[in-house]
């Protein structure tokens, strides 16, 4: 009896011993500090993969204030890179444009500024009348850079995102949510690239220096200045939207984005973001698993000339890990959107998945590594002619 009462307990102890661990299997993150208390809402997340390190509330819809500038600003860099656009080229500030009020540089109804001028007041003042008057340059009216704006948000697959203006003075129509934000930084930085960061972690400027009337601009981003890596992005502040940033900072190569908005105040904001930044940071770490230019595979190409070719990657593909859990390669899988010449060399040609072996999934974009031209009819018969007499 005694015996038997003995195997009774033991075997209770070890269902509860069993559900202990089970319990704990169900909550991984378990332990993890909230890392932005006073937010709203919050994301961090890394650069190159787009991983998300920590997330509060990512998708609820919230007032962006003048975070709204970084779509403004995409649209510049891009007409930048195109050829559209020069930094030396003037704009003309309109009647409308001088008058938006907030934020602004002052300037004057029918003065020209040049295009960098316009680009160091935005992310340096977050001037609303450089905004519009580069709105109303791109765009004609400012209606139809908003257009563009909210265009260029389903691009970037930005789901809870709407604008009604430009600058991000308040509009109950004029929303977005801190994930939404974290992937337009990343869209930002990748198509500004330096010469943006170079502008957005200036904490102080000119415009119109060697004028009479010469402006001293300073950055409303004062993270630059007590958080060693901070080299954007853009902050934000109106009654309604409360303190918001999205902010980005490098460390080790390691480049985090990180978001909180409607903190109550901009101290707090720059706390929590810091705080943010320091759990990214000591936490997690990176590796390359494939280099910038990598040939992933070779693949025939029917009725092309040459007939072969490699997908290449045009960056280098970063994992990121929690430190001392270095990930692996689990699956990929590659996909062609498109599957004929003509090729030219650098033309994206196709997507990987990839599946790393903790769960976490990426795409990374693959191009072609040389031109391919379409075999005409002649050289269709003179192909099967060899094909058939070899």
């Amino acid at each position: 009896m005694i015996q038997k009462m003995i195997k009774i307990c033991m075997s209770f102890l070890l269902l509860i011993s069993f559900s202990m661990e089970i319990k704990g299997e169900e909550n991984p993150k378990q332990g993890v500090p909230d890392l932005a208390k006073h937010a709203q809402s919050a994301y961090l997340m890394e650069y190159t993969s787009g991983k998300v390190l920590y997330a509060k509330n990512e998708n609820e819809k919230l007032y962006p204030a003048s975070m709204t500038k970084m779509m403004g600003l995409l649209l510049i860099f891009e007409d930048i890179n195109s050829g559209k656009l020069k930094w030396d080229d003037q704009v003309v500030t309109s009647s409308f444009a001088a008058g938006m009020g907030g934020s602004q540089v002052y300037l004057e109804e029918n003065e020209t500024l040049s295009v960098k001028d316009m680009v160091k007041s935005i992310c340096i003042a977050s001037a609303n009348d450089a905004m519009s008057a580069m709105g109303e340059h791109i765009g004609g009216t400012n209606e139809h850079f908003v257009e563009m704006m909210n265009k260029k948000a389903k691009e970037l697959g930005m789901k809870n995102t709407q604008f009604t203006n430009v600058t991000g003075l308040h509009d109950p129509k004029h929303y977005s949510c801190a994930k939404d934000m974290a992937v337009l930084g990343q869209a930002l930085i990748k198509e500004g690239g330096q010469q943006l960061l170079d502008i957005t972690s200036t904490y102080d400027a000119y415009i119109r220096e060697n004028s009479e009337k010469p402006f001293w601009l300073v950055n409303t981003n004062k993270l630059l200045k007590s958080y060693p890596g901070v080299d954007g992005l853009k902050s934000g502040y109106t009654s309604e939207a409360k303190s918001c940033i999205t902010i980005t900072a490098k460390k080790n190569g390691l480049r985090l984005i990180a978001v909180v908005m409607k903190e109550p105040d901009s101290k707090v904001r720059n706390a929590e973001i810091q705080t943010m930044l320091d759990y990214g940071f000591s936490q997690y770490e990176q590796k390359v698993l494939y280099k910038k230019g990598s040939r992933i595979q070779q693949i025939k190409v029917e009725n092309g000339k040459p007939d072969s070719m490699y997908l290449v990657t045009k960056e280098d593909v970063i994992s990121v890990y929690e430190k001392g859990k270095p990930t692996k390669v689990k699956e990929k899988k590659i996909v062609l959107n498109k599957k004929n010449a003509p090729y030219k060399k650098g033309e994206e040609v196709g997507i990987m998945h990839i599946l790393m072996n903790d769960g976490y999934q990426m795409d990374v974009k693959l191009y072609a590594d040389k031109n391919i031209e379409a075999l005409d009819y002649i050289d269709i018969f003179m192909r099967g002619f060899h094909e058939i007499f070899a």
